[in-house]
């Protein structure tokens, strides 16, 4: 209709979907070069028929008709930014689509193509592409020069394999490789650093390359209704909140699966073959629901009744010997219920006091075994005590401790004996104590990612820590120091860095920037007079917390906005 393409030069869009077409008409494709019709009647030139001042077509929607194919014309329309050919019965696309230079979204689903031509990798800026319900079975190698993409769906073709070349989609935040026949992913697609949502529901996968697990921006990961056999170790997911294994052939969930996982709030791993759950699930601590269902699980960690927000667990289906069926039927708030009060018997028979022989040390009691064995724990806290006992070193024997929490005491110094957890500790806390000085000791826990020692005296921190080369998190909160502890500069695994309500009047914004990997910075509650402006270039950063301290500029109205603001108006003020 001729109103129609009235209204699309105007406003550079154009929807022909569910007309029934076997072909785009000729004059579609020549809109923006052909002289219009109302030219040769209309000599008024009243301001609603300006024809010459017409728009570029910028988008072209032809979905749901008949088409069997597209005209290589679609070159005569360069401008177009938006082509939607979905569900119609294309067996192959046109070359000339590479031609269409500002084209973001493509969406060439619910068709019949068995192949994509080498020329739509030359789409630079395209952003979105949809390929998905087609019959692919290979992709062309060039596919890693669409380095602008972020969003890609491949679901529901027939793909044996994915292109290496997909490891240079650095921009690629959503991959949809669903319903193919992929036996395997390559490793390199851990290059993809901005991924978050990954599907590879409904394949053959048999194993999960371990590089998946440095994928740091990773929130949802789907391997349902696949042949995996375990699950792999997630070292470095540290976002990601969905995982969904169900309908494989898992047999064992270990601690290393889990414990790195603190964002996760949905693990799905129903129709498996699951036999136990490790007492690790409870470091599961935002975990919101648990599917289990129709596994060979006999016992549960009755501490998973402590989860704090977990709202729905599924259970049914599994030979548990503990739990009586009719109080699966009853909902999880029961069945938390029943956990928790079956963790409470556990503890009343673990603190009692076992019966006083002659080889009875009286000490012996005061040790949680069970915490030091299953829960890698060894912990003294809350006790006020000036010495940590040795009894407590003592119960480690060969065990090997992962967490030590000796906080809320009334500690002068590092206990020395620390020193023989140095091979499997790596997760300490001392906070809440009167330690002024870091010892030798403490260097020398080569393992340890996580340190907390807020609440001390501390003035200074000695170059030694250097060779901590695993930490990550620090929290140096609440103690004495007057400037930022230069060893510091030099821990490069460091993410986080907590330094709030101390006396620091000064960072070095040239030693900060080397620090790649800090993507948090606390130094609330300091003595810094001023900011200063090089600290904008730190583009690790994504929390940058500076209110309550003394410097004038950047005002609170640019604290406020938040960290990205904060570093940007930085930048515009480093001298040129």
């Amino acid at each position: 209709p001729q109103g129609l393409i009235r209204a699309a030069r105007k406003s550079g869009q154009l929807n022909l979907s569910g007309r029934g077409l076997g072909e785009v008409p000729q004059h579609v494709w020549r809109i923006n070069l052909d002289t219009p019709e109302e030219a040769h009647q209309n000599l008024s030139f009243g301001a609603a028929d300006r024809w010459w001042e017409q728009t570029d077509l910028t988008k072209l929607i032809l979905a749901s008709n008949k088409l069997q194919r597209l005209s290589e014309d679609v070159k005569l329309l360069p401008a177009l930014t938006v082509l939607d050919v979905h569900d119609n019965q294309l067996t192959s696309l046109p070359s000339a689509l590479g031609q269409l230079e500002n084209l973001q979204k493509l969406d060439v689903s619910h068709n019949k193509l068995t192949s994509i031509p080498e020329e739509l990798m030359q789409l630079s800026h395209l952003k979105s592409l949809l390929l998905h319900h087609n019959e692919l079975s290979h992709l062309p190698d060039g596919f890693g020069q669409l380095v602008n993409l972020e969003e890609l769906d491949l679901s529901n073709n027939h793909l044996t394999d994915i292109p290496t070349s997909f490891a240079l989609l650095i921009n690629l935040v959503r991959l949809n490789l669903a319903c193919n026949q992929l036996k395997n992913l390559p490793p390199d697609i851990s290059a993809m650093k901005s991924l978050r949502q990954l599907d590879c529901t409904k394949n053959y996968l048999e194993t999960v390359p371990s590089k998946l697990a440095t994928m740091a921006s990773l929130e949802q990961l789907y391997l349902r209704k696949n042949k995996l056999r375990s699950l792999p170790e997630f070292p470095s997911c540290k976002l990601l909140k969905e995982l969904h294994a169900g309908e494989n052939q898992i047999e064992i969930l270990n601690a290393e699966n889990l414990k790195h996982l603190n964002s996760l709030s949905v693990l799905e791993l129903r129709d498996n073959k699951i036999k136990s759950v490790p007492d690790e699930i409870t470091l599961l601590q935002k975990l919101e629901r648990l599917d289990l269902a129709n596994n060979d699980i006999s016992r549960l960690p009755y501490t998973l009744g402590n989860l704090p927000q977990l709202k729905f667990l599924a259970l049914e289906g599994n030979p548990l010997r503990t739990i009586r069926r009719d109080l699966l039927q009853k909902g999880t708030q029961e069945l938390l219920k029943y956990l928790r009060s079956k963790i409470q018997d556990d503890v009343t028979s673990l603190n009692e006091e076992p019966p006083v022989t002659a080889m009875t040390l009286p000490s012996e009691s005061r040790v949680n075994m069970r915490a030091i064995t299953s829960l890698k724990l060894l912990e003294y806290s809350e006790k006020q005590a000036a010495v940590i006992p040795d009894e407590m070193f003592n119960a480690v024997r060969s065990n090997p401790v992962a967490t030590v929490n000796f906080s809320k005491n009334q500690l002068n110094e590092i206990p020395p004996r620390i020193v023989e957890l140095k091979d499997s500790v790596c997760d300490v806390n001392l906070g809440f104590n009167k330690i002024s000085s870091i010892s030798l000791e403490l260097c020398m826990l080569h393992k340890l990612t996580h340190l907390d020692i807020r609440n001390n005296f501390l003035t200074s921190l000695p170059e030694e820590m250097e060779a901590l080369t695993r930490l990550q998190v620090i929290n140096l909160s609440f103690n004495r120091f007057k400037i930022f502890p230069s060893v510091l500069y030099h821990i490069l695994a460091l993410e986080t860095v907590l330094l709030s309500n101390n006396q620091v009047g000064s960072i070095d914004p040239l030693q900060l920037k080397k620090m790649d990997k800090l993507g948090t910075l606390d130094l609330q509650n300091n003595d810094l007079l001023q900011v200063p402006p090089e600290l904008g270039n730190c583009e690790s950063l994504r929390t940058l917390l500076l209110e309550g301290n003394p410097f004038r500029t950047p005002r609170a109205a640019v604290l406020a906005k938040g960290t990205a603001a904060v570093l940007e108006y930085l930048r515009s003020r480093i001298p040129t």
